[in-house]
């Protein structure tokens, strides 16, 4: 599986899903840094086939509102520990 892992959430998430044996990439590693919009987000994860990790409502919301229904969809994760 490949992620891309939004800027709200720890550079170290990405770290824990490489360890893991993920192919994962934080928008603080893309050209635009954290700066990256959800639109170019949206695309890359698109293209690379990748699982966007997002704790940005609007992130999906945006999508939904103009019908990318097919591209976006939400799952809500429980975890049981933290991240460093």
């Amino acid at each position: 599986m490949k992620f891309i892992v939004d800027a709200h959430l720890p550079k170290s998430l990405a770290y824990f899903l490489r360890e893991k044996g993920f192919d994962a990439v934080h928008t603080s590693e893309l050209p635009d840094g954290n700066d990256t919009t959800d639109a170019e987000i949206n695309r890359l994860s698109l293209a690379e086939n990748r699982i966007v990790i997002s704790k940005d409502a609007d992130f999906y919301d945006g999508f939904t509102a103009k019908k990318n229904l097919s591209s976006c969809s939400t799952s809500k994760l429980e975890t049981s520990g933290t991240l460093n």
